[in-house]
């Protein structure tokens, strides 16, 4: 049975968003990169935290930065409302907890070459039956940018918190809350997407935050052309 009964919309945009855009899971990293990657930003939305601004990047060109909040089920219902105003073309700039740390160290960006979903979005979007992949050209451009790749698997509850460790993608060095329901989401909507993550140090000053973050954003723009 299909119902017809929607729940208010996530995003209350109040500018236009552009055709290309970076989605982060916090809010506070989309002001950061709205500071660094765009010449005069206007914010397009502030519902429910999300903060999300758009304004012209290094190239001239439109760019939206949005945060998305953490997990499948708001990364996919973010993507689909910017799809709906008007996002053709997307990279998810996230971290993620190593599970090897020789192949993925501290201090590292990795380009997104396979993603696992082990999460419960991934699921109900039909797509975990197999690894999801990136956009070729998106994932070319992160990799031509120097960053390595990675394959990651996503889950509802990372193990610190009380989830099982991840079991049955044995290429996966990482493991995070969004990436594989993100592609899913993209490839359900036909967006071409990809996605870069940061393995950044365990203890660092803010600053030393901030950089890493300005650098996994630079490198998501980079991608997006």
């Amino acid at each position: 049975m299909t119902s017809s009964a929607r729940l208010p919309s996530v995003l209350r945009l109040v500018n236009p968003v552009a055709e290309r855009a970076i989605l982060v899971g916090d809010a506070g990293r989309a002001l950061e990169l709205a500071r660094t990657l765009l010449e005069k930003p206007l914010m397009v939305n502030h519902a429910r935290g999300l903060w999300g601004y758009t304004g012209a990047a290094a190239d001239g060109a439109p760019l939206t930065v949005q945060s998305t909040g953490t997990g499948g089920p708001s990364v996919a219902a973010v993507l689909r409302e910017l799809h709906d105003a008007g996002v053709r073309r997307a990279v998810r700039a996230g971290s993620a907890a190593a599970l090897d740390p020789e192949r993925a160290p501290a201090g590292s960006l990795r380009a997104v070459a396979a993603a696992h979903g082990a999460d419960g979005t991934t699921h109900a979007l039909g797509a975990a039956g197999g690894p999801l992949r990136p956009d070729p050209l998106l994932h070319a451009r992160a990799r031509e940018a120097g960053a390595a790749e990675v394959a990651v698997v996503s889950v509802d509850l990372l193990p610190q918190d009380g989830g099982p460790e991840p079991a049955g993608a044995t290429d996966a060095v990482a493991v995070d809350r969004s990436t594989a329901p993100f592609l899913a989401a993209a490839a359900r909507l036909g967006v071409p997407a990809a996605a870069v993550l940061a393995f950044p140090p365990a203890a660092e000053a803010d600053e030393e935050r901030a950089a890493w973050w300005r650098a996994v954003g630079a490198l998501a723009a980079t991608a997006l052309g």
